[in-house]
């Protein structure tokens, strides 16, 4: 499989989604043929497949071919529909785009386009569901075995059991210095190895489980391939140094700010009736400033202003900073609304316009809880590289933290971010923040 598809689905998941494409080109040529008659039945084709491509690609975008969401079914059956919803209207407007419209879009009553909606989320639904018991069942489960040292991967066995259980199984050798065929005639098609110890096998013994068809894996990069995350107990001066070695050009520096300039711009102006209603509703709710002004550091750990819409009382914090809870009692009846729909940091689009934030990036975090984790966890200050944002890959990946071994988590999806940045993972953080956002994934 290429290293860039990979990267970004898991062969599972990608095997899924091009069921359902197949399945929902299947479903919608055999809508829209009667409609079209004679050569027209080329044009029912053409809007089977854009139908069918839309919901895949728009699907992929919003997370929706993740493994950890067939560990829920609630979650599961939650989020397809949300794929179905928001892949029709995209379909309709590529569909538009492309002159393709007339034909499903009219039909034979008014409840057309509503029939294909139906029959197209229920057979999402029958598929993954399906597809549900099949993960249960264990069918698509890869077997991992550790070689050398256990207490060396102990961490990343107990990753492993959180976010890919039903695709990934952590099983024992067979026997005591197994070799390579050993492995293989067990089923075991990954050996999960420490980084060190990797590095000091000899060739020819790499090879070896290469002959054999068993994956040798280190541990950092099963990390990154499979949990796409990072193990920040056991990054190495290597893996900075690729960082220093990849900054951006100062063309590209320039380019990217005149874009957020731009988008900053539009967002502020599209949001701005909300803003206004927002900030009514905050001064008539409680007493106190409409705008929360906190210092946050920023990339290369310097300070900046942050601006939120109060959410909390006023007086929140007379006893010095402390974690957000589970229905904080400090948070306000508008706040609360506001922190489910993250529309309490909208005034944020200011910072990204003043160049302190981006839109993607680790979360601002205060100076006061930067000094305490930095303390408690290797490599915290790292996360300051890139600018903060308004959304990143830790906060459509992990609920809101709030305690030390949270913070640990998130900083192992931050830098996954500062070490794969890219258009592509922007784009699909852009569009999982869509997913966070309708089902107030992580708030508090």
């Amino acid at each position: 499989m290429p290293r860039f598809v990979d990267r970004h689905i898991a062969p599972e998941m990608l095997a899924l989604l091009l069921l359902e494409m197949a399945l929902s080109f299947s479903l919608a040529y055999a809508v829209l043929a009667p409609i079209d008659y004679g050569s027209f039945h080329v044009t029912a084709a053409n809007h089977a497949a854009v139908l069918a491509m839309t919901i895949g690609f728009t699907s992929f975008l919003l997370g929706l071919y993740r493994p950890q969401l067939f560990m829920r079914t609630r979650s599961l059956l939650l989020n397809t529909a949300l794929g179905g919803l928001l892949a029709f209207p995209a379909a309709w407007m590529v569909s538009v785009a492309l002159d393709m419209s007339s034909g499903w879009l009219v039909g034979p009553d008014r409840l057309f386009p509503v029939k294909i909606l139906i029959i197209w989320i229920a057979a999402l639904f029958a598929v993954r569901l399906g597809f549900l018991v099949a993960v249960r069942s264990k069918l698509f489960v890869r077997r991992v075995a550790i070689v050398g040292a256990p207490g060396d991967v102990a961490g990343t066995v107990a990753t492993i059991r959180l976010g890919r259980a039903g695709f990934f199984e952590v099983v024992p050798p067979p026997r005591i210095n197994s070799t390579p065929q050993d492995l293989r005639a067990a089923g075991i098609r990954h050996a999960l190895i420490s980084h060190k110890a990797y590095d000091a096998l000899p060739d020819a013994v790499r090879a070896s489980y290469d002959a054999a068809g068993v994956d040798l894996e280190p541990e950092p990069e099963f990390w990154e391939q499979h949990l796409k995350r990072v193990d920040i107990d056991h990054l190495t001066p290597e893996w900075f140094a690729e960082l220093d070695t990849r900054p951006p050009s100062r063309l590209q520096g320039i380019i990217n700010r005149v874009g957020v300039i731009g988008i900053s711009l539009a967002f502020l102006i599209f949001t701005l009736p909300l803003m206004l209603l927002v900030a009514l509703v905050v001064r008539i709710d409680s007493p106190g400033p409409v705008l929360y002004r906190q210092e946050r550091v920023g990339l290369d750990g310097r300070k900046f202003v942050l601006l939120k819409f109060r959410s909390m009382n006023s007086n929140a914090e007379a006893r010095g900073p402390a974690w957000a809870q589970q229905r904080d009692p400090r948070v306000t009846r508008a706040g609360s609304v506001m922190r489910r729909t993250r529309i309490d940091e909208l005034p944020q689009l200011l910072n990204v316009l003043r160049g302190e934030m981006s839109f993607i990036g680790p979360r601002p975090e205060r100076p006061h809880f930067v000094e305490q984790l930095a303390e408690l966890i290797p490599h915290y200050r790292e996360r300051a590289r890139v600018k903060p944002g308004l959304t990143g890959w830790a906060q459509v990946n992990y609920p809101y933290g709030a305690s030390v071994e949270d913070a640990r988590a998130k900083l192992s999806y931050d830098l996954f971010y500062v070490q794969n940045r890219s258009p592509m993972l922007d784009l699909l953080i852009l569009f999982a923040t869509v997913r966070v956002i309708l089902f107030q994934e992580g708030a508090r």
